[in-house]
């Protein structure tokens, strides 16, 4: 399971990546791995306001379909356009080609709230 340590993570497996004064956000390996291939991606609209733990995106699959949520409040900054013509670079890239969206977060603070590698990787199944 490939979980990187520059990365910081929520408990419903989105991975938050800090660029400057906003954030980039995607998927883990371990979602994508149990979702499967992903067939669909629904994603937020530029200027959305959020608050954190806000559905904000689906994706769906040959398995099922998974919400997406707001891992700290603020506004949508961009989208990964890419998505909807390839939502399988989710699965074969997750943490590169795969981002989801990029947000603004309203208090950088709320990023000391997110989970370290390790911490993330101790609510995995079998670690």
């Amino acid at each position: 399971m490939n979980i990187p340590d520059d990365l910081q993570y929520t408990q419903t497996h989105e991975w938050i990546r800090q660029e400057d004064d906003e954030i980039v956000v995607g998927i883990t390996d371990f979602a994508q791995a149990q979702l499967s291939d992903l067939t669909y991606v629904e994603l937020p609209a530029i200027g959305d306001q959020v608050g954190v733990g806000d559905e904000i995106a689906v994706l769906e699959s040959v398995k099922a379909a998974s919400d997406i949520y707001a891992p700290v409040a603020g506004t949508i900054t961009g989208v990964n356009e890419l998505l909807q013509e390839s939502p399988e670079l989710l699965n074969a890239d997750p943490y590169g080609e795969g981002w989801l969206f990029k947000l603004r977060p309203q208090n950088m603070a709320d990023l000391d709230d997110l989970l370290e590698a390790e911490q993330y990787e101790e609510t995995l199944p079998d670690s």
